[in-house]
């Protein structure tokens, strides 16, 4: 199955100056998460803009995508978008261009286990379902766009919302019909909010428009299992971004087991890490 992880750059310059750069323990997870996809499920790419690929190939990551990375994003994306309040959009751009089947792969999100058998059997496929909280995903007449545009008639909104950190897409014309409808809505938004309308775009459109088109949904897992400790298919590291930045401590050991798993499963990449100055107080 073809993946690709996705990075816009454009959000990074709201908070920063300078140079662009990721994370060390972002980085970490986005080598783990390429190598395990293509030893586990099959090929991957990286899609990105133009700083976003000087970047990659600047610190000699370039090879972690067998199928090389894309720098195009930033000229696909048609109408300029508030990296703000759409700092996702990158990934739906590049699913957009996109040959289905496609599995759309979060960089902070590792798959651990073969699935490929199991995604065959699915025209959509996610990590797991979101409940609909009034903070996250508020009421249609909450939601502020241009007096042009129109939500669909057919579209229920008490569907669960599909988490997109890990996305497989089967049905080719079903993932054009989402990706136009969430382009559709970026586009035509009055407002500016760094959460709300990002995740309707990615996450609530998915579940409506699915069940819209009479695709079936499965989920590998549940928001009541994601923390258990039996759960051994996949790490997310999203809500726990915040957390690892502010703990030097809890930073340094995340930072670690990735660097001893990546010499471990994978020893002629591991030199490629003393390239990367970030990672190099880890490396000792």
């Amino acid at each position: 199955m073809r993946a690709f992880h996705s990075n816009w750059t454009k959000p990074f310059f709201l908070k920063h100056t300078g140079e662009y750069y990721v994370e060390d323990f972002e980085l970490l997870t986005s080598i783990l998460s390429a190598l395990k996809w293509q030893e586990l499920n099959g090929d991957i790419q990286m899609v990105t803009d133009a700083v976003g690929a000087a970047y990659y190939k600047k610190i000699g990551l370039e090879k972690i995508w067998n199928l090389g990375i894309d720098d195009s994003l930033e000229q696909n994306m048609k109408k300029v978008l508030s990296p703000s309040t759409f700092w996702a959009a990158g990934k739906l751009y590049a699913l957009e261009k996109q040959n289905g089947p496609c599995v759309m792969l979060d960089t902070d999100f590792i798959i651990w286990q073969s699935i490929g058998e199991e995604l065959l059997k699915h025209d959509l496929a996610v990590i797991h379902r979101e409940d609909l909280q009034e903070a996250v995903y508020p009421s249609q007449d909450q939601l502020k766009v241009s007096k042009t545009y129109t939500f669909s008639k057919h579209w229920d909104w008490s569907i669960e919302a599909c988490n997109t950190a890990f996305t497989c897409f089967n049905d080719e014309v079903f993932k054009d019909y989402y990706v136009k409808e969430s382009i559709r809505f970026m586009q035509n938004v009055e407002a500016e909010d760094p959460l709300i309308y990002m995740v309707f775009a990615e996450q609530r459109l998915l579940a409506m428009c699915a069940v819209e088109r009479g695709i079936d949904i499965f989920s590998f897992s549940t928001t009541e299992s994601l923390f258990h400790s039996n759960q051994k298919l996949f790490t997310h590291i999203w809500g726990y971004k915040r957390y690892i930045k502010s703990h030097p401590v809890i930073r340094a050991h995340f930072c670690k087991r990735c660097i001893a798993r990546i010499k471990q499963d994978y020893p002629s990449i591991f030199p490629l890490l003393y390239q990367i100055e970030n990672l190099i107080p880890y490396l000792s």
